[in-house]
């Protein structure tokens, strides 16, 4: 058990490192071919991981594949195009604390697509999130957001968080009859494949010769440490202790992003971005319990039929 904890909170590790490698990627690399390479590095990594641990590859049932589809668009092909995109302009401290509310709205949609119901002190857990990513956000003048201060990098942060709510639920469906492993494996491979003609438009065989050792390392830390070790140590905690207690360690996120940006990146850590952090913590703390992360049955690993229907 204590394995599965280290696992998880290295993993928290992980995702804050993916806002400080995608800030140092930002203006040496197009959002649609670092989105390409994160995937095909995640891809082939998480095809060996399942070969390895199911002897073969799992089979995907047809009717299925519609569903994973669309997981693939959500959680891989537009996330990362906003993500790489946003922290071209945003700061990555800032852009993880925006992200940190994911769990906020996932329990918000959740409970009016799937009614589950959060309760009063949960609920209190959304708006006190909120009100800490827009202090976050606004550097602690929040009359800014309606006066020019809202830019285009922040839209798109909030685009990886309307991208991760849909991937989350859609995955919530998708995991009922597949493992996570599964899932994100074909996700991460369909969506590597949707990003290869945007990136080969964007100048993919033109400009891959001339990337850093710096931007390669930042590509691999995202693909192999960022997704596919990142997501299979997080579904092993689920598998392990749950979803939901799995689900607290999300909060080391913002966290480790902010530090690792201040060491790595010099960004600075302001007393309004302290606060938004804090505020966001408190909130996702509250309603968590309550958020429908991945429900752990009739799995299909081997290949069985399966009725999302049903």
């Amino acid at each position: 058990m204590v394995r599965i904890y280290i696992k998880l909170v290295l993993t928290m590790f992980f995702w804050g490192g993916t806002f400080i490698a995608g800030r140092m990627l930002a203006g040496n690399v197009h959002p649609f071919i670092a989105s390409f390479l994160r995937f095909t590095v995640a891809a082939l990594v998480l095809l060996i991981v399942i070969y390895k641990k199911n002897d073969g590859l799992p089979v995907m049932p047809k009717n299925l594949f519609l569903l994973i589809f669309c997981l693939s668009m959500t959680g891989v092909f537009t996330y990362n195009l906003f993500f790489f995109w946003g922290l071209q302009s945003v700061d990555a401290g800032r852009a993880s604390v925006i992200i940190a509310i994911n769990p906020v709205f996932i329990a918000f949609f959740a409970g009016l697509i799937f009614h589950e119901r959060l309760g009063w002190i949960k609920s209190v857990g959304i708006p006190i999130s909120v009100i800490g990513a827009i202090i976050a956000i606004s550097k602690g003048e929040s009359a800014g957001l309606f006066g020019g201060g809202f830019g285009i990098g922040d839209l798109m942060i909030f685009g990886c968080v309307i991208s991760w709510v849909t991937f989350s639920l859609i995955g919530k469906t998708v995991v009922t009859y597949l493992s996570p492993l599964t899932a994100i494996t074909y996700a991460s491979t369909i969506g590597a494949l949707l990003l290869f003609f945007p990136a080969v438009v964007a100048g993919l065989f033109q400009t891959i010769g001339t990337y850093t050792l710096v931007d390669w390392y930042c590509i691999v830390f995202l693909g192999v440490f960022g997704t596919a070790f990142g997501f299979v140590w997080y579904y092993e905690g689920i598998e392990k202790i749950g979803a939901t207690r799995a689900g607290l360690f999300i909060n080391i996120v913002p966290v480790s992003a902010t530090i690792m940006a201040f060491f790595i990146l010099d960004e600075p850590i302001t007393g309004s971005l302290l606060i938004g952090i804090l505020l966001v913590l408190a909130g996702v703390y509250l309603i968590n319990n309550g958020i429908p992360y991945f429900s752990q049955s009739k799995r299909l690993d081997k290949g069985e039929t399966a009725d999302p229907s049903s």
